[in-house]
């Protein structure tokens, strides 16, 4: 839910993002609805992509 609410924030398709941050359509949305255990290498993709931290990345998520 976290990627879903800065993604939307920017203003951005789920395809948008995921090719800004070279990442397959399919994989990232479901990163968005928690059907995947994300490693830290495409973890690292989306903080860059959102320009934050993987820290803040993470806030908020339980």
């Amino acid at each position: 839910m976290r990627c879903k609410e800065l993604r939307a924030g920017l203003g951005c398709s789920q395809e948008q993002f995921a090719n800004l941050i070279e990442m397959d359509r399919s994989y990232y949305a479901s990163i968005e609805v928690g059907r995947r255990n994300v490693s830290l290498s495409n973890l690292k993709k989306i903080a860059d992509g959102f320009q934050i931290s993987i820290a803040e990345l993470m806030r908020g998520v339980s």
